[in-house]
């Protein structure tokens, strides 16, 4: 049986029943009413001009007139119009839970809360054929097949890191991938801001991090040990009207932007605008190359008090929780060539560097939790002794180097977001072969991804499940400098990423697959997504003479 309408949903339903009776047809006549909580669905799934709504003064409003007869409050309010999509709040269920029934005369998507009420609208969307995805209308009615849905997350965590740091994005660029994530019921994107190639968030009060930090004279083309260079500069950054516009449109379809500003390694963007904040004399210019930059952030008073101002600025932009602070692939050599940081090690009664790093860890930890934020770092923020001497409860690992990070913040009492480099960085290569362009790290193929296992069986064998909060694929772009590229990199593998986010492990790989091939790549072509072909890519989307660095 091929994978269309019931069978063909991304990510899969827990529970699905389908239906032999007639299908509901959705035209010029379908009506729109909604629950006051699920409006914002309502005005989500009416801004789809793929869509026709019913017109004129019969037409039940959304968000909706309490005063017209199509709205559910309205006493007259019939109680199963005939003809309509109904959004509905069920304060009983879960979060992002939803139910989705289809008659021949309704379409009822009853959500937990407005978020559910949103997922249920995806699914609804995924039953329509892939020209409802479209961004105009090209036909007049649709079909929807009747049955009935069940269906809750297993995260609470779905999660994609988009690296803007080492490619800047342009807005329109992260607000498409919004969409995307949408459409595959993520709800996170960890926005990667700052790094050694360049700084991308507008800070007032120190504008020249991205007047200077905000561009690099060139850059590397392909891996480190590449010979080519392009030699014209890059750069852009966003205003902090734009990034309030992304907040605003992730909002909308309950996506939480996490912000990440790196400290103290990964800086030397920073460094260049501002020396007085490096370890080391000489002054540094925005990195042109990839790797790991040897600069640091000293610890001085005046740089803790520097990235405090920083961060109040990010708080005021970002309403998320949680605020990214990095703090991974920090060598020490300049630490330990400065008499300013053998000062602090000295003053402070710490054991070495490592030690002076997780000292820097523990003060914004404790300065984000002052402000009812929660600090999320990668894995290395549990070095140097910040385990045994105090991260704040709330504080989150990012468990990139393998599950060992995730697993030792577990038994700790920390939270733990998965995102193993081996199987969950979409900048590596998805098959072996010398047509996989510029071949990055270990081979990563859609099936990997499909497979991984967010829970440890050490986890759930000692009780600690549940710190797992859930699983995030990383886009990293040294080698991704264009919508093209990413939509390579992602793509399908972010698909099998959401439904592991989703429906959980332990699902069969060939059921997926069926149902990408069969329904799921046909949405990706209306939307215009420029994925890896699953025979491999395409001659425009290979990067011939372009080195990467393979690993077996």
């Amino acid at each position: 049986m091929s994978a269309t309408g019931w069978t063909g949903l991304v990510p899969r339903a827990r529970e699905v029943r389908q239906d032999g009776g007639p299908p509901f047809v959705w035209g010029s006549g379908t009506a729109l009413v909604a629950d006051p909580g699920a409006r914002g669905a309502a005005r989500w799934l009416r801004g789809l001009a793929a869509l026709p709504w019913r017109e004129g003064p019969g037409t039940p409003e959304a968000p909706g007139n309490p005063e017209h007869p199509g709205h559910p409050e309205h006493p007259e309010h019939p109680e199963h119009p005939e003809n309509t999509v109904e959004l509905r709040i069920d304060p009983g269920r879960a979060p992002e839970s939803y139910r989705l029934h289809v008659t021949a005369d309704r379409v009822l998507v009853a959500g937990g809360d407005a978020a559910g009420v949103f997922r249920g609208v995806q699914t609804l969307r995924q039953l329509l054929p892939p020209a409802a995805f479209r961004r105009a209308a090209t036909a007049g009615s649709w079909e929807v097949p009747a049955g009935a849905a069940e269906d809750a997350p297993r995260f609470g965590w779905r999660g994609l890191l988009l690296d803007t740091a080492r490619h800047f994005l342009p807005k329109d660029g992260v607000l498409r991938t919004l969409d995307l994530l949408a459409l595959h019921k993520l709800n996170v994107l960890h926005l990667h801001l700052t790094d050694d190639q360049g700084w991308r968030m507008e800070i007032r009060r120190h504008p020249r991090l991205t007047e200077v930090g905000g561009w690099r004279s060139r850059t590397r083309v392909g891996h480190r040990a590449s010979p080519l260079w392009d030699e014209r500069p890059h750069g852009g950054h966003y205003t902090q009207d734009d990034l309030r516009e992304i907040v605003a449109y992730a909002a909308e379809r309950h996506i939480t932007v996490v912000p990440e500003i790196e400290l103290p390694g990964h800086s030397q963007a920073a460094i260049a605008a501002y020396p007085e904040l490096g370890s080391a004399d000489g002054g540094a210019q925005v990195w042109t190359d990839w790797g790991v930059s040897p600069h640091l952030l000293a610890p001085t008073d005046e740089v803790l008090r520097f990235y405090e101002q920083v961060l109040e600025e990010v708080l005021e932009v970002f309403p998320s929780p949680f605020v990214h602070i990095g703090g991974d692939e920090t060598p020490k050599d300049q630490w330990r060539d400065s008499a300013v940081a053998q000062e602090r090690i000295a003053r402070e009664g710490l054991r070495d560097e490592d030690a002076l790093q997780a000292w820097m860890v523990r003060h914004f930890d404790r300065w984000l939790a002052e402000r009812g934020r929660r600090m999320t770092g990668w894995d290395e923020i549990l070095q140097g002794g910040t385990l045994q001497d105090g991260l704040t409860p709330g504080a989150v690992v990012s468990s990139w180097r393998g599950y060992e990070g995730g697993v030792a913040a577990a038994r700790a009492g920390h939270d733990v977001v998965m995102c193993p480099e081996r199987e969950l960085y979409l900048d590596r290569r998805q098959a072996p072969g010398e047509d996989e362009p510029v071949p990055l790290g270990y081979v990563s193929t859609l099936r990997d991804v499909y497979e991984v296992q967010p829970v440890p069986p050490e986890l759930e064998r000692e009780g600690h499940a549940e710190r797992v909060l859930g699983v995030q694929a990383n886009m990293w772009t040294e080698c991704a400098e264009s919508t093209q590229r990413l939509d390579y990199q992602m793509f399908p593998r972010l698909a099998a990423l959401a439904e592991l986010a989703w429906s959980g492990p332990g699902h069969p790989y060939e059921d997926f697959a069926a149902r990408l091939a069969d329904a799921h790549l046909a949405r990706l072509d209306a939307c215009g997504v420029a994925y890896r072909p699953a025979a491999g890519p395409r001659p425009w989307q290979r990067r011939p003479g372009i080195p990467g660095r393979p690993l077996e």
